[in-house]
């Protein structure tokens, strides 16, 4: 079954929508990072962040959404701007199914910090309000009533490699019929545990918040699909080899025109693996998360969305998209415009 991407939508530190995501990757040039400040035992701790800024915020007006997390913000408005309106009364009209694939590290960080917070300072104040927004699947769910979909649901809890998992998932759901389209998405929020977290590995990383969404269909699209090999595991093997392996299994050949977009976020010992892997490569060659930050699950989908705007410009016929995740697999995908 042919499969083609006919829809994406995107929100990230340089703003809501695709076309913001792309003008910041164009200029080359990294965001202006937020100092996110925690407050213990009198001493402040501050961590550079890039953040979603608050202006021309997208975000659909929908009940759910109102004491929603900005995690499900993000993901909201970057699924309208994947969806169409004519999308939107089919699946309305219970003409056109679509199912909700849900990638993600963290998940709904700032309010389980605030009810689990109220919970250990009093018991009896922690808000029962907040506490459907502190589990995996609430974005998720939020998603499908948004859209009025009653198809399969899904989350899928990742390293930063779970967005390609979800397009497998998603490839499975409708080439066995379950749906006829499917919104992959990818969304994360920024909060002081995650990002003092991430930069555990690294001080040279730069967290970062966003989402990503595609609208995946079957046809013969200007945007195809043209390979989603297995990814490979890191059991037996070093992140290294797995890349390395990675990119046999992609089976591309580097013909100068060919554009690939790799994981690399700028830190030496962090990108060692996809460096050493395509090491040869003389095509050319982009790396979002080093403009973006590392928006941990959201980034490879922020990757995937930079590969179809790519192709749309017609500067590329291919484009290759790599990820080394951080314990579970190297994943990645081959796009574009014919079959050829």
């Amino acid at each position: 079954m042919n499969l083609t991407i006919t829809g994406s939508g995107a929100v990230s530190p340089a703003g809501w929508g695709v076309a913001a995501t792309m003008n910041a990757l164009a200029k080359g040039e990294r965001l202006n990072p937020y100092l996110l400040e925690r407050i213990t035992s009198g001493t402040s701790i501050q961590t550079p962040v890039l953040r979603v800024p608050a202006e021309n915020a997208t975000t659909p007006k929908f009940a759910r959404l109102r004491r929603a997390s900005p995690i499900s913000k993000f993901a909201a408005a970057a699924v309208m701007e994947a969806l169409s309106e004519t999308r939107l009364a089919a699946i309305a009209a219970g003409e056109l199914r679509v199912g909700v694939i849900f990638t993600l590290i963290n998940g709904c960080v700032n309010y389980s910090n605030r009810f689990f917070g109220e919970a250990l300072a009093d018991p009896a104040m922690a808000s029962p309000i907040l506490f459907p927004e502190t589990v995996f699947n609430a974005p998720s769910s939020h998603i499908s009533a948004m859209i009025g979909s009653s198809s399969p649901n899904d989350s899928l809890i990742a390293d930063s490699s779970g967005f390609f998992t979800g397009i497998d998932l998603a490839a499975e759901w409708i080439e066995r019929g379950d749906v006829d389209a499917c919104l992959i998405v990818a969304s994360e929020e920024i909060d002081w545990l995650s990002a003092e977290g991430l930069c555990l590995y690294s001080k040279r990383y730069l967290p970062a918040e966003g989402a990503g969404a595609i609208y995946l269909e079957p046809g013969d699209g200007p945007i195809q699909l043209l390979h989603l090999p297995d990814p490979v595991s890191y059991a037996g093997r070093s992140r290294s080899d797995a890349a390395r392996e990675l990119r046999e299994r992609l089976g591309v050949v580097d013909d100068g025109q060919t554009l690939l977009i790799d994981g690399r976020a700028g830190i030496a010992r962090y990108d060692l693996a996809e460096t050493s892997a395509w090491s040869d490569w003389k095509g050319p060659r982009w790396s979002p998360r080093t403009i973006l930050g590392e928006a941990m699950g959201a980034s490879a989908a922020l990757q995937i969305i930079s590969a179809v705007e790519a192709l749309k410009s017609g500067s590329f016929g291919r484009v290759i998209v790599t990820t080394t995740g951080g314990n579970q697999h190297a994943a990645g995908l081959v796009l574009g415009t014919s079959l050829a």
